[in-house]
């Protein structure tokens, strides 16, 4: 995702984050978009109402947009992963999960 860079003095950045919900009864579907400057990256998930339950848009826009933001942060972990591998340095393994292998 990155390069190599040598010293640099501090610096700031902006990243900017779009959530676009789309809502079509009983389902919710959550699309993130995150522009780095550098890179694009993309997810997308959805949130399915039992039809048995109460009509709750909110529920369903936060399920959809929770889901989405949980999966970039995935792309984002491996995408350093990845830079940290090409640069030659061994990641130590992290104490404690970060999420729940089941949830993915």
């Amino acid at each position: 995702m990155t390069s190599a860079a040598g010293s640099r003095p501090p610096s700031a950045k902006e990243w900017r984050l779009q959530l676009y919900l789309s809502e079509h009864d009983p389902g919710t579907t959550a699309r993130v978009v995150l522009d780095t400057g550098d890179n694009l990256l993309e997810c997308c998930a959805r949130a399915h109402r039992n039809p048995e339950d109460m009509d709750i848009p909110e529920i369903g826009d936060e399920l959809a947009a929770g889901r989405a933001l949980i999966s970039l942060g995935r792309q984002l972990l491996r995408a350093a992963e990845g830079d940290i591998s090409a640069a030659g340095a061994v990641e130590e393994p992290s104490p404690h999960p970060l999420w729940d292998r089941r949830d993915e």
